[in-house]
């Protein structure tokens, strides 16, 4: 039978199982008594979420300072400041301010300044009347601006997660499409280009108003997708709802083949999309025996269902060159990604993850996996990120092949372990950071193709693929 519902607290246990987190120690038996101890690592199935109090944020902060891989040289003065604005400012946002929610004075002391901090928190929230929800919307800004603090892709609370009613496990909830700018690149302003354009429709909302790639979109809820040049965050953001987020997202259109500009109003919402364009692995045989392999992610199988993509396309004929397609491709597995890689090399060091005094694991290829011998390109771009940047810097600084499309995402800072917290919400840390095979960094700045090659909405109105189109030349000139 088919399980087509799972509660929040089994998402968080398979956020964390995702990870290869190790056998954990064991917890606290109360709240409060969590908040005054380091985190553990989680086991089973983590019991219902409780509320966010001030003592699970200590206990957030302290799990950073242990587990992190900086944690031992952080300033956490700028935590607890930045912790303290989101406090007031959810305050403000409540119509709750208060004289008593002054910041206190910081002197770098950890453990003096949590107690100065915890201080001014609860003389602020004794105030307060005895509203449940507030208290929670309180400690909950103040825990995930400790977490923003750190300025980490790879630090994140899992909160409050929920699906659906009577959703399947392959179903969706969002507005049916995809955009030439990423919900990772929301927060980095100069990290994309305009113009905005729909690079997919996968079904649901977008696919019932009738776009189509290529549509380029002038506004999102009356607001500019780019200001002089720049990403507007909230405006991409808006455009990648989560569930239970409902609220209708106006999009103003152009559809630049007719001159045509409409607007157009989505309803985030629940759908099965449509299987070609969101299969795990694809893969089609390209002209002169190219094989072409598109994988949107480094699963715990997906090394040996790219290994068997490419086999097939062999069969009865001599394969010339592979094009794999990382352009979409969120990460995943380290592992996945150097057992992929020793399918091009073997005896080589594929990444570094080191920890704050200096000191660093050594990551290499499987050379348990048959060399295939054929000449590689792999088209990237801005959805390219963690595993998979892992991936592509190796091809990079190893010379296995060659980049064709754009810059990835810049979100590697290494594989984070999960962490439970007393109230059954995980914290997920890295505690090593990660460098590329030539020691540099990728994590915030992305690995560079050898071949710039920008989308453009013209060619996704087209059904064009430059990128690809290049990858074909060079392999056949």
């Amino acid at each position: 039978m088919t399980v087509r519902t799972m509660t929040a607290g089994l998402l968080l246990f398979l956020a964390a199982a995702c990870t290869g987190s190790t056998p954990p120690r064991t917890q606290p038996s109360t709240a409060a008594d969590a908040g005054k101890a380091v985190c553990a690592q989680p086991q089973g199935n983590p019991a219902p979420e409780t509320p966010t109090t001030i003592d699970v944020v200590e206990q957030a902060y302290n799990c950073i300072l242990a587990y992190y891989y900086s944690g031992a040289t952080l300033d956490t003065r700028s935590l607890l400041t930045g912790a303290f604005a989101a406090f007031t400012q959810e305050l403000n946002r409540n119509g709750r301010d208060l004289p008593e929610a002054t910041a206190p004075a910081l002197t770098g002391d950890r453990k003096a300044d949590w107690a100065a901090f915890e201080a001014a928190y609860r003389r602020t929230t004794d105030q307060l009347p005895d509203d449940a929800g507030l208290r929670e919307r309180l400690a909950a800004a103040t825990l995930q601006a400790i977490v923003a603090g750190l300025g980490d892709d790879h630090v994140r609370w899992t909160h409050g997660v929920q699906r659906p009613p009577d959703s399947y496990d392959d179903d969706r909830y969002d507005l049916g499409l995809k955009a030439s700018v990423g919900p990772q690149v929301a927060g980095s302003p100069g990290s994309a280009l305009p113009p905005l354009f729909v690079t997919a429709v996968l079904g649901g909302p977008a696919k019932g108003a009738g776009l189509r790639p290529g549509d380029v979109i002038e506004s999102v809820n009356g607001s500019a997708p780019f200001v002089d040049g720049l990403v507007t965050p909230a405006a991409v953001t808006a455009l990648y709802p989560r569930y239970p987020q409902d609220g209708p997202v106006t999009l103003r259109l152009l559809r630049q083949g007719t001159g045509r500009r409409w607007t157009v109003t989505l309803k985030p919402g629940l759908y099965q999309p449509d299987p070609a364009v969101t299969q795990p692995v694809s893969s089609r045989l390209l002209r002169d025996g190219i094989a072409y392999v598109r994988l949107d992610g480094f699963a715990p199988d997906a090394a040996d269902r790219v290994f068997t993509a490419i086999s097939r396309l062999g069969t009865g004929r001599t394969l010339t060159g592979l094009v794999l397609d990382l352009r979409d491709n969120g990460g995943g597995s380290p592992d996945e990604a150097d057992r992929l890689l020793g399918g091009f090399a073997h005896g080589k060091v594929t990444a570094y993850l080191c920890a704050a005094d200096g000191a660093c694991e050594t990551l290499r290829t499987d050379d348990t996996v048959p060399l295939l011998g054929l000449p590689l390109m792999v088209l990237t771009g801005r959805g390219c990120a963690s595993a998979c940047e892992h991936f592509s810097s190796a091809v990079k600084d190893l010379h296995l092949g060659r980049l064709v499309g754009t810059r990835t995402a810049g979100a590697v800072s290494g594989p984070a372990q999960m962490y439970l917290l007393g109230n059954n919400t995980v914290l997920g840390l890295p505690s090593k950071h990660h460098l590329a095979p030539d020691r540099e960094v990728v994590d915030r700045i992305g690995v560079a193709p050898d071949h710039y090659v920008p989308p453009t909405p013209g060619d996704a109105a087209a059904g064009r693929d430059p990128a690809l189109a290049l990858a074909l030349t060079l392999l056949h000139p």
